[in-house]
């Protein structure tokens, strides 16, 4: 499934949604993928730069392969995966996440499948939140770094004693970073 275009071949938006379209048609008729094309699925939505796009191979993934595993591959893209890797693995997260849903009216009280299908994974969201933390300290990549930070827990409470130093020194790089973004994202965050 992995497709490289040939040097010098330029981006191609309109054949990139075209090839969209063609899997959305594909995966309709798909009652089960086989289990070898679980990376390449994966691996496809880490890969799509478009943040709203890769959700197409992500939720198919999750589907098909279950949340845990899922995740359990998004994690290991942050922790040894490239640049490109990391970053993407980082935007494909958002769809990867078990959603809290909540009754009616103004109760934040999540319905009881919803808070056992969070629940279900909260090993691999702490795994994930470290991952990324150190990714983002530890990678001096911009893509990385911008894709990692906003999904980035910068509360020290979220994260066991021995990592609130890494806490802290992820909060002083994205005060002190070149790039504006990183500066303007983190005061949101830690406010």
């Amino acid at each position: 499934m992995e497709v490289d275009l040939p040097a010098g071949v330029p981006f191609d938006r309109e054949w990139q949604g075209q090839a969209r379209m063609a899997f959305r048609r594909a995966l309709r008729d798909v009652d089960a993928l086989a289990d070898q094309l679980f990376e390449p699925l994966l691996h496809t939505g880490v890969l799509d730069p478009d943040p709203s796009h890769n959700r197409l191979f992500v939720e198919a993934a999750v589907t098909v392969f279950g949340r845990r595993r899922v995740q359990a591959a998004l994690i290991g893209y942050v922790r040894s995966g490239t640049d490109s890797e990391r970053a993407g693995a980082a935007r494909a997260w958002y769809w990867a996440q078990a959603p809290l849903r909540f009754r009616g009216g103004q109760t934040r009280v999540p319905t009881p499948g919803s808070k056992a299908e969070f629940d279900a994974v909260a090993d691999l969201r702490a795994a994930w939140h470290e991952a990324t933390l150190r990714a983002f300290v530890d990678n001096d990549d911009l893509d990385v770094r911008r894709c990692i930070l906003p999904g980035l827990p910068l509360n020290p409470r979220h994260y066991p004693a021995e990592l609130h130093a890494l806490v802290a020194e992820a909060v002083h790089i994205a005060r002190t970073h070149p790039d504006e973004y990183l500066r303007h994202r983190v005061e949101h965050q830690v406010g």
